[in-house]
C-alpha cells in the first residue's frame, strides 16, 4: 500500500495548476463618459466661435454706424453753409443792387412783402 499512496500524492501534486487569469484593461474613463466629455468640448467650442462671430459681426455694425455718422455730420456742414449762403443772397441790399445790375427800377406799387419762416 505504500506504493499507492505515493502514486496518489504524485497525482494531487500535478493536479494544482495555477490558471492564468486575462488582465483585465481598465479604462479611466467609461465610453458614456467619454461621449459627455466630447460632448461638453464640442459644445464650449461651437459657443466660443459664435460668441467671436458676433463680436465682430458687432464691430462691423459700430463701424458702419461711424461711418453714417460722419457722413451725416458732413452733410449737416453743406446744409449749414448753403444755409448762410440763401441768408446771404437773400439780404436786402444784395437783392436790390443785383435788380439795378439788371435794370430793373424800385416801383413800390409793385412790391409786395413776403414774410419769411
Amino acid at each position: 500500500m505504500s506504493n499507492l499512496a505515493k502514486k496518489f500524492q504524485s497525482v494531487e501534486i500535478q493536479q494544482p495548476k495555477t490558471i492564468a487569469k486575462p488582465k483585465v484593461k481598465k479604462n479611466l474613463f467609461t465610453k458614456g463618459e467619454k461621449v459627455l466629455y466630447i460632448l461638453f468640448a464640442a459644445v464650449v467650442c461651437f459657443f466660443s466661435v459664435k460668441i467671436v462671430s458676433n463680436q465682430a459681426d458687432i464691430y462691423q455694425v459700430n463701424k458702419d454706424i461711424q461711418q453714417v455718422e460722419a457722413s451725416i455730420d458732413k452733410q449737416e456742414k453743406v446744409t449749414e453753409d448753403l444755409k448762410a449762403q440763401m441768408n446771404e443772397y437773400s439780404n436786402y441790399k444784395r437783392v436790390m443792387q443785383e435788380a439795378k445790375e439788371q435794370g430793373l427800377k424800385n416801383n413800390a406799387d409793385n412790391v409786395k412783402v413776403v414774410s419769411g419762416k
